[in-house]
């Protein structure tokens, strides 16, 4: 059965906020300058929002260059940022410190990032954009000269074994004069694209974390509506990175996450259990007594910063947002860069389609021009020297941030997430507590607070370059981490009727947050789109 296509000028892969300021943006100048355009945007969860997890505290910069009036529009930016603390826990105690010049929050918003994201669909729509929210995009089209011609959405109906079953439905070619890629963090076609076009040969490493978030609903006499708190230290040693962040919004709900730098180096380091027993410590445990969870999920993060941007463009397309790697670690916020870098590229994209070229040769001038690249340039040294473990990491920032002003006339280097594991023997095994089912919970009833669903009868999502490896190499030398550094359960080790060790895949419950893709070891996992709609649907997250 032959796929459908359709004709467009410019395709925008994934709804979160990076693709979605491009297509606004794109209506704009196009409303401005009388032109007509065509843009679609596609996104694999079954709604706009679905997919999308972030703290978040927002830095309204980019929306406001957006639109101006976006409170009068209706913008989901309800909380302003009220009174802050930072502090360095220990197991029992906790020591405020001065909140660093780039985590204040003055100005700033307490959001939902997919409440922002609805909102920004809802704007994009009226505007002319086409959104197609349920359609994976699963592969890239090449023209014969080996420029990107489009996108192809996944097929909807295979069976386990990947041929049709009976509700078989082909996807579709959607074909564009370029195509934005706004995968997010460790997009699987930018995967792809970093390989054909050799978009990294000039820049660093991507480094990642894992963040790993519950919104809670708390006692209404606790809630203090605007309060942020991050913390470092207790529970991770000096040799991981990482914190929490808990921040209040509105109706009593509280944001609570925790971030560990996926390039830790012990086997037996679990990100989710470190991140439920960070709720034991007498500080933070008052704040859920008496409430109650109402959702849960991860997402890996970028931490690269300034110096692991790729190459942005290639002929037919460019990268923007997470997938790219805008985030803005020391901040720690990535929305407004994110959507910044799609403006910035829409408007290249123009200038593209007025020359009748093929590549927004524009893209990273323009980028270079823009508050956004100044803002990474200073912090990009802050992330890499925590290399040297977490008080180095502290003394170097300091230094950094208040004498050198982010102007060090150096720019450190990233090291491989996958590469930094140590073997399971040289290492000490981790004792985490047991969940008490009332503040700390365990994998799998965490899960089912993501709305997690995938068919079932679909092949399998979560791909194996070699069925051996987990066995011969991950079990044998590391003690299996899949089954710890994934926070949903999908890696387990079971033993079959012979009783030799095998790697089960429980793929229906993944929440997309491609840690496995990013810390195994071998990089023998590889992670592609499942069928679109499948995945979490996260309500506000």
């Amino acid at each position: 059965m032959e796929r459908e296509s359709m004709e467009l000028d410019v395709v925008v892969v994934g709804a979160g906020v990076a693709g979605l300021s491009a297509a606004i943006r794109l209506m704009q100048m196009a409303e401005e300058q009388q032109r007509e355009i065509t843009v679609c945007v596609v996104e694999k969860g079954a709604e706009v929002g679905a997919h999308i997890l972030s703290g978040a505290v927002m830095q309204p910069t980019a929306m406001n260059e957006l639109f101006p009036d976006w409170k009068e529009r209706g913008a989901p930016l309800n909380t302003p940022a009220g009174d802050e603390r930072f502090y360095f826990m220990t197991e029992q105690n906790a020591v405020r410190l001065p909140v660093p010049p780039q985590m204040q929050n003055h100005g700033n918003y307490i959001i939902s990032l997919g409440n922002v994201c609805r909102w920004l669909a809802e704007q994009a729509e009226a505007m002319g954009v086409e959104i197609y929210p349920g359609f994976a995009a699963a592969e890239v089209l090449y023209h014969e000269d080996g420029s990107v011609k489009g996108i192809a959405t996944g097929d909807m109906g295979l069976q386990k074994d990947g041929t049709p079953g009976p509700n078989h439905e082909p996807g579709m070619e959607l074909h564009a004069k370029c195509t934005l890629f706004a995968e997010g963090a460790r997009g699987s076609l930018t995967k792809g694209l970093c390989d054909k076009f050799d978009l990294r040969a000039k820049s660093e490493p991507q480094t990642y974390g894992i963040g790993i978030k519950e919104l809670w609903e708390i006692d209404p006499a606790k809630h203090k509506p605007g309060f942020i708190m991050h913390s470092t230290g207790w529970p991770l040693d000096s040799e991981t990175y990482g914190g929490s962040f808990l921040y209040h919004l509105e109706d009593n709900l509280v944001s609570y996450g925790f971030v560990i730098g996926l390039d830790y180096k012990n086997p037996y380091l679990s990100p989710y259990d470190e991140m439920q027993r960070f709720k034991l410590h007498p500080l933070v445990r008052e704040t859920f007594e008496g409430g109650r969870r109402i959702s849960y999920g991860a997402r890996a993060l970028n931490e690269g910063g300034f110096q692991s941007i790729p190459k942005l463009t290639f002929p037919g397309g460019a990268l923007i947002g997470c997938t790219a790697g805008f985030l803005n670690v020391p901040k720690i916020k990535g929305s407004h860069t994110a959507m910044k870098s799609g403006m910035v590229a829409a408007e290249a994209i123009f200038d593209m389609l007025a020359e009748d070229g093929n590549e927004p040769v524009t893209y990273r001038e323009k980028l270079e021009d823009s508050w956004l690249w100044d803002e990474l340039y200073r912090s990009r040294n802050i992330r890499p020297s925590f290399q040297k473990g977490f008080f180095a990491g502290m003394i170097y920032s300091a230094i950094d941030t208040y004498l050198l002003r982010g102007k060090a006339p150096w720019t450190f280097r990233h090291h491989e997430d996958h590469k930094q594991l140590r073997k399971a023997d040289e290492v000490d095994r981790i004792d985490y507590p047991k969940p008490d089912g009332k503040i700390t919970f365990d994998k799998l009833t965490s899960v089912s607070f993501s709305g997690t669903n995938h068919e079932e009868n679909q092949p399998v999502h979560l791909t194996l370059k070699d069925d051996s490896v987990p066995v011969s190499h991950n079990l044998a030398l590391y003690d299996g981490p899949e089954q710890r550094f994934c926070p949903a359960g999908v890696y387990e080790f079971v033993q079959d009727d012979s009783g030799a060790d095998r790697l089960q895949i429980n793929a229906q419950n993944c929440v997309h947050c491609k840690t496995c893709d990013i810390k195994d070891p071998g990089q023998n996992i590889h992670w592609v789109t499942p069928e679109g709609g499948g995945g979490p649907a996260y309500p506000n997250m």
